[in-house]
């Protein structure tokens, strides 16, 4: 229970992170996040009927005393844009927390990390607790936290892809090297062992949407989610065996009666 996700020194139980798009219906949505165990849903910004209150919306099935909410700046391509939409987030009550995304190319949704650090400088000095969604890049992760970003949250593969962890390696370095913020894999994850991966390599948490919103049993793949979440943290924390090219056997040699 001590083993918590900390960010900008807020405590949160789960490391899941789900999102609220692609659903089926509202009531599935509901549905999905009570069984993932998720603390945290982020909502697109501009994608959410925040005006008209006699209207039915996302956020009418988002239990908000049980769950945080994190507005994202999704479909945003400037840094103009994505602070706009960060202010309107704001505005209207949702938070201050912000998970910021300025895309650069329609076709594959990578970020444009030069857009995003630039909007992150900015909604720093506005007191908005940023978390963006970047490359897995070691480089523009530390830019991003000079700029004053609350985590970083590196891609495992492109947006709504399900192609899983595609370079471990670049993860594995962030890990090394980035330890003032929480590491956040965002974006690519597939199915359970695709989260367990990424915890594995040494994620403090995973945030998704499209594995769990395009599965045939939705609720089902949020519980198998959570679980995964959990083994991959456990497992990281536990420290895996040594690899060997050789049979190494399981029980000693020694005192064996011959």
């Amino acid at each position: 229970m001590s083993d918590q996700l900390v960010i900008a020194g807020r405590g949160f139980h789960s490391r899941l992170i789900v999102g609220t798009g692609k659903y089926r219906s509202f009531q599935e949505m509901a549905r999905a996040h009570a069984a993932s165990g998720a603390e945290m849903v982020t909502v697109a910004v501009r994608r959410v009927n925040l005006t008209d209150r006699a209207k039915e919306s996302l956020l009418d099935y988002i239990d908000r005393e049980k769950i945080f909410i994190l507005p994202n700046t999704a479909a945003c391509y400037t840094a103009d844009e994505a602070i706009r939409t960060a202010y309107l987030a704001r505005e209207v009550g949702l938070s201050n927390w912000i998970k910021l995304e300025v895309i650069g190319d329609q076709q594959t949704l990578f970020p444009d990390t030069e857009q995003l650090i630039a909007a992150t400088r900015v909604l720093v000095k506005e007191g908005f607790v940023v978390l963006p969604y970047t490359n897995d890049d070691l480089i523009a992760a530390r830019k991003l936290i000079d700029a004053g970003a609350a985590a970083v949250m590196p891609l495992a593969a492109p947006i709504g892809s399900g192609l899983g962890v595609q370079n471990p390696a670049n993860l594995r370095i962030l890990r090394e090297r980035i330890t003032e913020v929480p590491m956040i894999v965002d974006a690519g994850v597939g199915t359970a062992s695709d989260a367990v991966v990424a915890m594995e390599l040494g994620a403090d948490g995973v945030l998704m949407n499209t594995a769990i919103a395009e599965a045939q049993d939705t609720v089902l793949m949020a519980e198998a989610m959570r679980d995964a979440v959990i083994a991959g943290r456990s497992a990281y924390l536990a420290g895996r065996m040594p690899k060997r090219l050789y049979a190494s056997a399981s029980s000693p040699m020694s005192g064996v009666v011959r």
